[in-house]
């Protein structure tokens, strides 16, 4: 099955001699599960012909906001809208899960609570997942039709089911505790409050559930088809 990754931004450049780019992560957490990747940088301007040229699409994180002026957006809120009235799947994650709520009728931003960073538990219809966290912005508004799949207490919607075509979460599965680490130091500092950084870091050791949201991923493509 051939999932189109949109990639909406890039890794930091410190961190991409070590681990690659955000294309490179998801590719490695969803590895051995029968799935083939393409990327379009749509970030950087470059689109798909269409919602039909993957048989699934996954929308990336990044470090814009899914409410900021770039030319980008608007094209990119096109095609999930495309993608959504073509009834195939899409994944989308923490940028990916808001520019997805945004372009179907939601809310996104930035949360006056503050940042959610590392290992987070969440409430997934009654099963705990603790999954890596790196964010400020928040799905405010849900788009109607969407339902909740999890939450946390900082994050009410942590996780959106639109029909049963569209999948969204906020944390990043993608993002290992190495990953996390090398964050915490090359960009977290000076624009997360060091506490919050701290208890990220004092959390890496920590096991994750990062394997089980991804085979829950990779059953979502694998048993819906483009209607």
């Amino acid at each position: 099955m051939l999932i189109g990754i949109l990639q909406t931004g890039h890794a930091p450049d410190a961190l991409r001699p070590s681990h690659g780019d955000y294309p490179d992560l998801f590719q490695r957490l969803l590895r051995d599960r029968d799935l083939d990747f393409r990327t379009w940088a749509v970030v950087d301007g470059e689109f798909p012909q269409g919602p039909h040229a993957a048989e699934g699409w996954l929308i990336t994180g990044s470090r814009h906001g899914a409410y900021e002026d770039h030319p980008w957006i608007p094209p990119l809120e096109q095609l999930i809208r495309d993608i959504h009235a073509a009834n195939v799947p899409l994944v989308g994650v923490c940028f990916g899960h808001q520019i997805v709520a945004q372009a179907l009728g939601g809310r996104v931003e930035k949360f006056p609570g503050g940042w959610s960073v590392g290992r987070t538990e969440y409430d997934w219809n009654g099963e705990r997942l603790a999954l890596n966290a790196w964010h400020q912005d928040q799905v405010t508004q849900r788009p109607e039709g969407a339902t909740v799949l999890a939450s946390s207490p900082f994050c009410e919607n942590a996780a959106l089911l639109y029909g049963d075509r569209i999948l969204t979460v906020q944390a990043h599965p993608e993002f290992p505790n190495g990953f996390v680490a090398e964050m915490i130091e090359k960009r977290g500092r000076g624009l997360v409050p060091d506490p919050l950084l701290d208890a990220a870091k004092a959390s890496l050791d920590a096991p994750l559930d990062d394997a089980r949201l991804a085979d829950r991923i990779a059953r979502f493509f694998h048993e819906r088809t483009a209607a």
